[in-house]
């Protein structure tokens, strides 16, 4: 086996691909097309456990680093699984192995976290749990992707094929479509009632594109899943577990392979099958985000810094500490943000001082 190629530096990796789980991690490695030693330049934080490793996607010259995060990544996917809210009745046919793709709609940024609501007088509930929205890079990339899956086919299944041929042993670990005879759908009312719904032509995974739910709660009952909706809205189409502890601090779009239905038919069955299709769909969307429009972009490390200073400034704040205490080269911590730019911490500040 030939050595592999490790690069000068790590600036020429701009996208972090995120995978949490072990058969998430596989797909994006049998997705991807080489192989990576980290930079040369690369130092290993010493409280960084992480074990990731680097993958080159060569059809679209972009360098991509999965459960890694590099000082030099601009942007991320989270990909992997998720359960998939449908809706068959209303035009949402969601099915095992279809892909769900966070999209910003109205206050929403893509995502929201289901248990930051709060109820209100009149059984009204209010959200607290808007995360951010993916960079413009991302969303035109999105668009570009969706506009051009109006003239021509998804190459997911072009992408699942090749990955096949080039790891066999994948289709017997159940890296493949599982069969329609094992997707159902049971009715909420009555767990052991199927939905009949109409027969696909094809194992092709369809795209669904809204607003995904995350949160802590790992959904094998089905009732519960409809009171989780009931009240925050039915306008979502997928929960998943890692997004909500991401989405204000990396900016990314999140990709999900379905695989199960949120209740109490969940089983691992479809959950390799389901990772390899988001890792094919965040392969072709890797191909449409323009280089020059990458390097416009802030890069992560320096968000998560941003955002880890102005967490540090609300919990000082929230434990009493004094706007105007004098000390330090500026005077006061108002005119040190002020000095350092800090816009978001002088707004901070301010508002403290003025209640």
């Amino acid at each position: 086996m030939p050595p592999l190629k490790a690069l000068e530096t790590s600036d020429m990796y701009t996208v972090g691909w995120i995978a949490a789980l072990p058969l998430e991690r596989a797909a994006a490695m049998a997705m991807l097309d080489e192989k990576h030693e980290k930079p040369l330049d690369f130092m290993q934080p010493y409280n960084d456990v992480n074990s990731g490793e680097i993958w080159h996607n060569t059809r679209c010259c972009y360098c991509v680093t999965y459960a890694l995060l590099l000082s030099s990544d601009q942007i991320g996917f989270l990909v992997g699984i998720g359960a998939g809210i449908t809706r068959p009745d209303h035009g949402r046919d969601i099915r095992l192995g279809d892909i769900a793709v966070s999209q910003p709609y109205g206050n929403s940024g893509g995502v929201i976290q289901y248990n930051l609501f709060k109820a209100k007088p009149g059984n009204v509930w209010e959200s607290r749990a808007f995360l951010n929205s993916p960079p413009e890079v991302l969303l035109r990339a999105l668009g570009n992707l969706q506009a051009q899956h109006k003239l021509e086919s998804p190459r997911v299944r072009e992408y699942l094929e090749e990955m096949i041929t080039r790891y066999p042993r994948l289709a017997k670990q159940g890296y493949v479509h599982q069969g329609f005879e094992n997707d159902q759908l049971f009715k909420t009312t009555d767990p052991s009632e199927e939905v009949r719904r109409e027969r696909r032509d094809s194992t092709e995974p369809e795209i669904h594109y809204g607003i995904i739910a995350s949160g802590n709660t790992l959904f094998k009952d089905a009732a519960h899943r409809e009171n989780i909706l009931e009240e925050i809205g039915e306008e979502y189409i997928c929960f998943e577990m890692e997004a909500a502890g991401l989405m204000n601090n990396f900016p990314c779009i999140i990709i999900r392979g379905i695989c199960d239905y949120a209740d109490s038919h969940k089983s691992d069955r479809w959950q390799r099958y389901a990772a390899v299709t988001a890792a094919a769909y965040a392969k072709e969307l890797l191909c449409f985000i323009p280089s020059q429009d990458l390097q416009k972009t802030q890069k992560a490390i320096n968000i998560l810094q941003d955002t880890g200073l102005q967490n540090t400034v609300e919990a000082m704040l929230d434990k009493g500490a004094g706007v105007n205490t004098k000390g330090g080269r500026y005077g006061n911590a108002l005119q040190a943000a002020s000095e350092n730019g800090d816009i978001e911490i002088v707004q901070l500040l301010r508002m403290a001082a003025a209640s």
